[in-house]
């Protein structure tokens, strides 16, 4: 499945006719390697020397049938290639299947070793595999939910460095979610969280709106998240195009049609520094323009669209003002939508970046196991430098 997005052929989702696929790696691994990706549009990859085999795809891993022919795609690859892995890469969030699956096989098999990588980390990895002459990069990291370094749900990141050592620069506004995944399928609980967040009146016609407002304010069950990908949910619900999506995707999708009918230009949204140095867009305007109904749905999802790709044009700019050159790399789900992702690659080239996205594979988290084993082999390979150093400064500070 491919979408033209940015005059070029994307892959959306691998399958018959394209995978297995098969590509080589820009280095070589000492070990073989599984990885298992992540929960949703899960696919997994073997490597070994300086290949890699990526599966077909395979789907979310909340039912026991996908669960089954996860198992079953791994062993098919081992077997089809006679290569038995020796290193295991999985997410870092604790509750996956895959995870688990990781951990139960390390510990089954005393000669495996488990290495886990965050999913940002991942998304962002894979454009360093694929564009070896950059050397240093900010990639925006904009999907639906992916485990964070601080135990929070990100999905709306910006990372500065390479693979191997991504420095968290740019984000949003943090809001929680009443009700955690189920947002993913119900959107007006991302509308109403971002609302509840800034003070502002929701009530849409749902039964168990109250409870979830008294789980919202007590914080129960309610995840802190960045995620730009719910901001997609939340805008589509506010604007009336649904409330409940019958597939993942849905809502975004809803809103990227109505946005080509719009003509409504974008919001400059307001950016500051946090406590730990993170630069946040704050969306409380946006939120607030979405609720004006003097506007059409169509004009709505437009401003939407376009305030969202000046978003990343300025946290872009801060990044250059403060750290000097790099080019940008566009990686996770958000950058699926053809029209965001074309009004961000106008806008930062007019602004003289030099942009990027995956073309080997999906930029959704279908790509997800050829970014961990990146990540995963760039991480080692800083920790053994890192070692060396160390012992180098000792046995010079032992002599002295």
């Amino acid at each position: 499945m491919y979408r033209v997005i940015n005059n070029k052929a994307r892959i959306i989702r691998l399958g018959r006719g394209n995978a297995p696929l098969e590509m080589k790696l820009p280095f070589y691994l000492q070990k073989p390697v599984l990885s298992v990706s992540g929960h949703m549009k899960n696919t997994v990859a073997l490597a070994w020397g300086n290949r890699i085999v990526i599966s077909p795809h395979i789907g979310e891993m909340d039912t026991l049938r996908s669960q089954m022919v996860f198992q079953q795609v791994i062993d098919d690859l081992q077997e089809l290639y006679h290569v038995a892995p020796e290193v295991i890469v999985c997410d870092a969030h604790p509750q996956y299947f895959t995870t688990q699956y990781a951990q139960e096989k390390v510990a089954q098999n005393e000669s495996l070793r488990l290495q886990q990588v965050y999913h940002h980390h991942a998304h962002a990895a894979c454009l360093p595999a694929e564009f070896r002459d950059v050397s240093r990069w900010l990639v925006f990291t904009w999907d639906g939910t992916g485990y964070g370094e601080d135990q929070t749900i990100w999905g709306g990141e910006a990372l500065l460095g390479n693979a191997g050592d991504w420095q968290r620069f740019a984000s949003m506004r943090p809001f929680r979610l009443p009700g955690g995944d189920k947002a993913a399928r119900e959107p007006w609980r991302s509308a109403a969280a971002m609302c509840w967040e800034t003070h502002m009146t929701y009530k849409p016609a749902i039964v168990d709106l109250e409870i979830a407002q008294y789980a919202w304010e007590s914080k129960i069950h309610c995840p802190q998240s960045t995620s730009v990908g719910r901001m997609f949910d939340a805008a589509a619900a506010l604007i009336g195009l649904l409330d409940k999506a019958s597939f993942e995707g849905q809502a975004p999708m809803y809103l990227e049609a109505q946005a080509q009918q719009g003509k409504a230009e974008g919001l400059s949204l307001e950016m500051e520094r946090d406590a730990q140095g993170i630069w946040r867009t704050d969306w409380q305007w946006l939120v607030e323009n979405l609720m004006d109904t003097s506007m059409s749905v169509a004009d709505h999802a437009r401003c939407f669209h376009e305030s969202m790709a000046l978003t990343l044009l300025h946290q872009a700019i801060q990044a250059r003002d403060k750290h000097g050159y790099f080019a940008v790399g566009l990686s996770g789900g958000v950058f699926q939508n053809k029209l965001l992702t074309n009004s961000v690659v106008s806008l930062l080239r007019r602004h003289d970046f030099q942009v990027y996205m995956p073309s080997q594979v999906p930029v959704n988290d279908g790509g997800l196991c050829f970014g961990q084993i990146v990540e995963a082999h760039a991480k080692a390979l800083n920790m053994e430098h890192t070692k060396e150093l160390i012992e180098d400064a000792l046995l010079h500070g032992g002599s002295s």
